[in-house]
Order: structure tokens, then C-alpha cells, then sequence
């Protein structure tokens, strides 16, 4: 089994900052992708940063400049550190990691960009 336990969202105003994080524990051998989705009311869920075992990283183009998505290995963990928010980025967050080839999806975290 492996659980994920995310944290970071909140509310926070327009132009404001969150870090999310992403910590993964149980039966882990070793984690490939690590990426964060997110689902707004009435629309899919979409794909918002991604990130490789190797560190090779791929943004949404909607979030390119300002947001970064980064791992700590020993830690199990994914990081997404979001700046400049905008109401639009109003959504709760998944993050999910694959190990072996298997996706593992976190429970979410709700994040509200509102002034």
C-alpha cells in the first residue's frame, strides 16, 4: 500500500503564493513521474506540472513562470511551489506519483486564489 498526504492549500489572494507538498509512504521501491493535477468546479481535471526521476520538468501553459515543481528523493515528497496567483488557478489539487506502473493519486488539497 502507499498513501500520499497532501498539504499547503488554503485560501490566499490574487498575486499571492501557496507551496504545496506531497509526501508518499508505505511500499515504496522506488517512484518514476511525480505531478501534480488539478480539478476545477465543472471542468476536467488537468495535468499541472510534472516532474521525472531524472528532475526533467513539464508545466501546463497556463502556469509556465509560475509555477515550480520540485522532489525531494530522501523524502519521498513533491513540492509545488505556486506564485503570482490568479482567481483561475482556483481548483483542489492532486498530486499523484507512479511507481512501477502504477499511478497512486493523493485525496487533494483545495486551494482558493479569492480577494
Amino acid at each position: 500500500q502507499v498513501q500520499l498526504v497532501e498539504s499547503g492549500g488554503g485560501l490566499v489572494q490574487p498575486g499571492g503564493s501557496l507551496r504545496l507538498s506531497c509526501a508518499a509512504s508505505g511500499s515504496i521501491s522506488s517512484i518514476n513521474a511525480m505531478g501534480w493535477f488539478r480539478q476545477a468546479p465543472g471542468k476536467e481535471r488537468e495535468l499541472v506540472a510534472h516532474i521525472t526521476s531524472y528532475g526533467s520538468t513539464r508545466y501546463a501553459d497556463s502556469v509556465k513562470g509560475r509555477f515550480t515543481i520540485s522532489r525531494d528523493n530522501a523524502k519521498n515528497t513533491v513540492y509545488l511551489q505556486m506564485n503570482s496567483l490568479k482567481p483561475e488557478d482556483t481548483a483542489v489539487y492532486y498530486c499523484r506519483i507512479v511507481v512501477g506502473i502504477i499511478n497512486y493519486w493523493g485525496k487533494g488539497t483545495l486551494v482558493t486564489v479569492s480577494s
